[in-house]
């Protein structure tokens, strides 16, 4: 049966490039989630976008001199390119600053204040005498209240993840010039969300037992420790305006605005294909599943925060049927963080793998297969070159791309290009018995896949791939050609079946090479289909988008049908074999730059 999956991943602030920790915390893992789902017929549409009206973006303008469109506009150009060339297969990975996405949130904010679950309040606000401005809360540093660190921001403290108003801090700061900012009187605009308390609660208590255990232990506590009303406006002059006469200088905050964009790009999905009310079978069909993909760091605005604003709405917009409410997350499958050579990354400390810089000197597949290996799903983990040299060449090049290269290449040369026929004689018990134990495959990597369990996957489809080089060191074809070539064909013809089926396995995971494989084998089309950059246009710019196309995709999440006698192309290898010297000369990258 056809599922509805919709995947949500976190939208990065335009403020720079991205770095691997993103990659592995929350791009890499949804894709190879979603390439599965589409591998299994499912329906699938993959969301996201670059937040264009954080402060980040805001605090690079200042810093720069410049707009913040012009600071938005060039990193989200840049996102395209890093998830084009890594492969994130976005069905639409757009940005908060459309005019279809202002729409969206101005249309969520009108429905929670018309049921009563927005209240404003006159309070008091930080306040910069030095730049003549109320000062946004991001641009305020101070203590946390709550566990001591010195680095905290205005709204979350990054140390004990622990939400915050920016009149919490000890000694708050302003982040631009150091000076103490006064306390002065403001008008906004707030979410009730102790109204929404119990909802919330009982949202979180039902049915999550998929969830990752330190997300739902961490969001229940958050809940029961009882939420409070949260401001959603700013005085600011960049982002949303409220839809409200007599506040024209305020703006929504982005921690509302922004999560709104997961709905806004669904919607925008549907109206760029001629679909408009396309959106809705993942957002109105109770059978449908919703997952969103994040970092640590956004667990309780994905589970308490999001789900509140939905609720918020009379979980219904754009919709007269009363018998129909709007999906809450089925599944957030948050990840830990991941570190570097033993180091928390550090972007002040330009101590962080730029992706857009490794992508220049590596190949997609080796970074998606060690970033996924040691995706922080449960704890925090650390990248080292060392590792991914290692993996690199004992698992990509010695194992899985052994198995194939030695295979095909002995297939091409000696079978005249062409599958190898089966003798007389049949299969044999280590024939079947290799066949049967990958093909099982199909069930257990999946089932690790449709849990969320993406690095168990991958062993899981690396293990079979050794026992694929077992069976091919005991059967030995290049020697038994000479005395039983017929022989020697069958358990090449069997080898070449098990490593049709392994393409499968691990095209999630690594879907640049397995297209090549693909095409070794002798088949034609795309496993996957088509990513590809587009133009839309709006009133007042034309604005650029990642797309993804699978109407042509041929993969399929079943067993091969390889026939004996199917041509083949002449291979090439899959993977390189990395230097391990490159380690201490990636090492020295860093610390020089």
């Amino acid at each position: 049966m056809t599922e509805k999956i919709l995947v949500c991943t976190a939208w990065p602030y335009a403020n720079g490039d991205l770095h691997i920790g993103h990659l592995a915390g929350a791009y890499l893992p949804p894709d190879i989630f979603a390439r599965y789902h589409r591998l299994r017929g499912n329906n699938v549409l993959m969301v996201s976008g670059s937040d264009s009206h954080g402060t980040p973006i805001t605090l690079k303008a200042d810093a720069e001199g410049v707009s913040p469109v012009e600071v938005f506009e060039r990193y989200h150009l840049r996102f395209l390119q890093t998830f084009q060339d890594i492969g994130v297969t976005y069905n639409l990975f757009t940005h908060t600053d459309t005019e279809n996405h202002a729409k969206v949130a101005q249309d969520i904010f009108a429905a929670c204040l018309e049921n009563g679950f927005i209240y404003n309040h006159t309070e008091q606000q930080f306040y910069s005498e030095t730049e003549g401005r109320f000062l946004p809360d991001r641009y305020i540093e101070g203590t946390c209240p709550k566990c001591g660190f010195d680095g905290a921001r205005g709204d979350q403290c990054d140390n004990c993840k622990s939400l915050l108003d920016p009149t919490d801090l000890i000694n708050p700061r302003s982040k631009n010039d150091g000076s103490t900012p006064v306390l002065r009187e403001t008008e906004h605009f707030y979410l009730d969300l102790q109204k929404l308390n119990e909802d919330v609660l009982d949202y979180l208590s039902t049915g999550k037992e998929h969830w990752r255990p330190n997300v739902i232990n961490f969001s229940l506590q958050y809940a029961k420790d009882g939420l409070k009303g949260r401001a959603i406006t700013r005085d600011i002059e960049w982002g949303i305006p409220l839809p409200l006469s007599g506040y024209e200088d305020k703006r929504l905050y982005v921690w509302f605005e922004a999560v709104i964009g997961y709905f806004s790009a669904s919607v925008e999905y549907a109206a760029n294909v001629g679909q408009p009310e396309l959106w809705k079978e993942w957002w109105y069909d109770p059978a449908a599943k919703t997952y969103y993909f994040i970092g640590k760091d956004n667990i309780p605005f994905h589970t308490v925060i999001w789900p509140a604003e939905l609720m918020a709405t009379g979980r219904r917009l754009y919709e007269t049927d009363p018998n129909k409410q709007l999906n809450l997350p089925y599944d957030v499958p948050a990840n830990e963080y991941l570190n570097m050579e033993g180091e928390k990354l550090s972007t002040s400390r330009n101590w962080a793998i730029w992706a857009p810089d490794l992508l220049e000197r590596y190949d997609p597949d080796p970074i998606r297969f060690y970033l996924n290996a040691i995706a922080p799903e449960s704890r925090d983990t650390d990248f080292t070159f060392e590792g991914f040299i290692r993996r690199n060449n004992d698992e990509l090049v010695a194992t899985w791309g052994n198995l194939v290269n030695r295979v095909l290449g002995f297939a091409y040369k000696r079978y005249n290009g062409k599958v190898p026929e089966i003798g007389p004689a049949g299969l044999d018990d280590a024939d079947r018995q290799i066949i049967a134990e990958v093909e099982a495959g199909f069930q257990s990597v999946g089932d690790l896949l449709a849990a969320v369990k993406l690095k168990a996957a991958q062993e899981e489809a690396m293990r079979l791939a050794k026992a694929a080089n077992v069976y091919l060191d005991g059967k030995a074809p290049w020697k038994a050609i000479k005395d039983d070539p017929v022989a020697a064909g069958t358990s090449v013809y069997v080898a070449l079946r098990v490593i049709d089926n392994l393409k499968i396995l691990f095209a999630p995971f690594l879907p640049h090479t397995c297209q090549k494989l693909h095409e070794y084998l002798g088949y034609d089309g795309q496993l996957f289909g088509r990513q590809y950059v587009e133009e839309f246009t709006e009133t007042e710019r034309v604005h650029k988008a990642l797309c993804y196309d699978g109407s042509l995709a041929v993969g399929r999440w079943e067993a091969s049908q390889l026939q004996p006698g199917q041509s083949l192309r002449k291979p090439a290898p899959l993977f390189k074999k990395l230097e391990p010297e490159l380690a201490a000369q990636e090492i020295a990258r860093l610390t020089q730059g």
